[in-house]
């Protein structure tokens, strides 16, 4: 008995210390904790933006259903650029100023929205937006696994909890601004987004490059690979002490294992617009459930991430972990379909239940792809050209975005119930491709370093 409380006091010691304890100790020391906050801000600043753009657009500007889509959709297209975009210039030039350089970017367009009123001048100005969030994104993790280490995933379950707090923030703040309707409160409302901005590139600016530059991984003159774990103490170093290096590895664009990969992540990445689009039109359009019902459904996905994110990153220690998790996405994923599909056979009460299950289950599916998708990005790249492929693979993100609400209005919702067991089922299908390519890779990857000779070419 006595033993085996000894074993029940070395596990509750082993265990990850809570949210607010990873906070002010994450992974990369002060570097990082400066690094959650400027995405805190920055994305207080995004949510206050995308509360409010569809009616700024709508009753400010002017314009119709039609050019609202038009804008945001061509937004979507110019993002998927950023990533590989960003990626390709962390190989060249140091990720920090980078990472300031897009947040200025975006300070300016945004204030440009205060005078520009042409269609044509706004749907390049929320373009160029739209495509330096994307690159502010890339460039965020690009710093932080460097900093981090070989804990990027608990730097990454960090990163969410902080940025959906950051989101429900910003909501927060524009409703306020909703509630008035002026043309005045618009504007104050894009000045704040603009303002994150603004505090957002003086935090990175305090922050130190992280050795070997814009590189992900150091240069260094041995043949043997850098372990991850030198990361947090080469982030103490000095910024000038480093000599930029340009990348040794092949292109991202000629590694078909990588670009399947990618290709596969686009479909991981469909609980997004699940959540956000597929099941509130699916409430109002296919089931009796009562529209009050629709923010619930917002508020269920901020308290699960900001709480849950941690544990369930805890749980996803290394490569082969996350190829775990992404078959268990899948699974997840089969679920959400499956009850929303229940959901439009059913009176009032069964379809609220159902549908707030299901957005509990996109939740849980999200959770776990925020884990597994960066990881297997990172560890699927050859580690002397990471932040080129990093970039690519941020394109699933961006190309789902984009795909995704697309395929759910114009496909899985027209065909009905149908739709959603057939999607739910593909989904589920391709995570157990994803897991088994995955793990292919990780072999092919590990086998060179049996032998000198190949690690070192």
């Amino acid at each position: 008995m006595r033993r085996g409380g000894e074993i029940r006091k070395v596990r509750r010691e082993e265990r990850e210390p809570g949210l607010v304890a990873q906070l002010r100790r994450p992974p990369g020391g002060r570097d990082a904790r400066i690094m959650l906050l400027a995405q805190l801000l920055d994305r207080a600043g995004t949510g206050v933006w995308a509360a409010a753009c569809v009616l700024y657009f709508t009753f400010v500007i002017g314009l119709d259903a039609g050019q609202v889509g038009l804008l945001l959709g061509a937004s979507g297209v110019a993002g998927i650029a950023g990533s590989p975009l960003a990626g390709h210039l962390a190989d060249r030039f140091p990720v920090r100023s980078l990472l300031i350089g897009a947040h200025l970017l975006r300070l300016v367009t945004l204030c440009l929205l205060l005078i520009v009123t042409d269609f044509a001048l706004l749907l390049c100005v929320v373009a160029v937006t739209h495509l330096g969030d994307r690159a502010a994104k890339t460039l965020e993790m690009l710093f932080a696994t460097r900093v981090a280490g070989e804990r990027r995933v608990t730097y990454q379950a960090l990163s969410r909890s902080s940025a959906n707090a950051g989101y429900a923030l910003g909501a927060g703040l524009a409703a306020i601004g909703l509630a008035v309707g002026t043309r005045g409160a618009y504007h104050v409302l894009i000045l704040a987004d603009a303002l994150s901005f603004l505090v957002a590139a003086a935090l990175v600016w305090r922050t130190r490059e992280p050795r070997g530059r814009g590189l992900v991984a150091a240069p260094s003159a041995a043949p043997v690979p850098v372990p991850d774990a030198a990361a947090e103490t080469a982030a103490a170093e000095p910024a000038a002490a480093e000599a930029p290096a340009p990348a040794a590895g092949r292109s991202p664009w000629r590694d078909r294992g990588y670009l399947r990969f990618v290709l596969l992540d686009i479909p991981m990445n469909l609980d997004d617009s699940i959540l956000g689009i597929g099941i509130p039109l699916w409430l109002v359009s296919r089931t009796t459930a009562p529209h009050e019902l629709i923010p619930a459904f917002l508020v269920i996905n901020t308290v699960l991430v900001v709480v849950l994110q941690l544990r369930v990153s805890a749980k996803v220690r290394d490569a082969r972990g996350a190829t775990g998790a992404v078959a268990l996405y899948g699974l997840t994923m089969f679920l959400c379909c499956g009850l929303l599909a229940a959901a439009a056979g059913g009176g009032a009460w069964a379809a609220s239940a159902a549908l707030l299950a299901a957005a509990v289950l996109a939740t849980a599916a999200e959770l776990m792809r925020s884990v597994s998708s960066w990881e297997l990005a990172v560890s699927l790249a050859p580690r002397e050209a990471r932040a080129s492929y990093l970039g690519v693979a941020g394109m699933a993100q961006s190309v789902q975005k984009t795909a995704g609400p697309l395929l759910l209005t114009g496909v899985v919702m027209a065909a009905g119930p149908a739709g959603w067991l057939a999607l739910g089922t593909a989904v589920a299908g391709l995570s157990l491709v994803q897991r088994r390519a995955g793990l292919r890779r990780l072999e092919e990857l590990s086998a060179p370093s049996a032998d000198p000779a190949p690690a070192a070419a």
